[in-house]
């Protein structure tokens, strides 16, 4: 008994073992899906949410960004855009959770998945910066709709049916950005 109580202080005493005794704990979540629907689901959706967290900065640093006779309406639309990317990203890695997956870890991880791709350049021209995230936009929308055939072939119609949204969502940025940019004639039409 006495060798067991040494051990057990031990342990107790050693945050190192402690500490990889959580991190091998696995995250089981119950679900009806099968693993490979899990496996599936899970990896197109983190795909997806490193997407979103990739666009939701761009987004943000076109909007800081942002100068030129436009510069107030292009600022608030960004702002308004940006704070609907942001909106879709605990949503869905909560949802990876509820079915049994695991989700995104760090920035390191958003780029391993990201397909979006950063801008850095230090000055990009307005009418460029909307340009470029209405076609992330479009892009986005149509990685939703791959995702949304992978969530229909495993039968995850939760998953499905939060997409739907998210890919309406797409879809109005998307417009708004297009006739942001559109030039009108001298009637302003």
């Amino acid at each position: 008994m006495a060798k067991d109580h040494t051990t057990m202080k031990k342990t107790q005493t050693n945050p190192k073992v402690s500490l990889l005794r959580k991190q091998r704990a696995p995250l089981n979540t119950t679900t009806d899906l099968d693993a490979k629907a899990v496996r599936d689901v899970s990896g197109a959706m983190n795909a997806i949410l490193a997407d979103v967290f990739a666009l939701h900065l761009k987004t943000k640093n076109f909007h800081w960004h942002m100068s030129g006779p436009h510069f107030r309406d292009y600022h608030l639309l960004l702002d308004e855009q940006a704070g609907q990317l942001f909106a879709m990203t605990d949503p869905i890695a909560e949802r990876i959770r509820k079915i049994g997956g695991t989700t995104l870890r760090s920035i390191g991880h958003i780029a391993r998945l990201q397909r979006i791709d950063d801008n850095d350049a230090e000055y990009v021209e307005p009418e460029d910066m909307l340009a470029e995230l209405r076609e992330d936009n479009r892009m986005l929308a149509a990685r939703l709709r791959e995702a949304h055939g992978v969530c229909d072939d495993r039968h995850d119609i939760a998953t499905a049916s939060l997409i739907e949204e998210w890919v309406d969502e797409a879809e109005q940025r998307t417009w708004f950005l297009f006739e942001a940019s559109r030039h009108g004639d001298s009637t302003g039409h």
